[in-house]
């Protein structure tokens, strides 16, 4: 099977697949919630698929700083269970 977009085209465009894994996911559900597409045709009829077509082709890329202030969000719900 052949699988497209490549993994390794994918991580030439993002540093990590952690960080390509996060991207993908968020511009899956701005996809769903009927963000603009900004490819004229996509191989995927799925929403991850079409983002990782994306990705691949330069449309889109990951912001550091929107990651730091998810995993300081997450620090800070991880502090408040543990609080109660």
């Amino acid at each position: 099977m052949i699988i497209y977009p490549s993994i390794d085209k994918l991580l030439d465009r993002v540093d990590s697949r952690y960080s390509l894994a996060v991207l993908a996911a968020k511009r899956a559900h701005q996809l769903e919630n009927g963000d603009i597409e900004l490819l004229n045709h996509y191989e995927s009829p799925r929403t991850v698929g079409r983002a990782l077509e994306e990705i691949a082709d330069d449309k889109i890329e990951i912001d550091p700083n929107s990651i730091l202030l998810e995993k300081e969000a997450e620090k800070v719900e991880e502090e408040k269970k543990e609080e109660n």
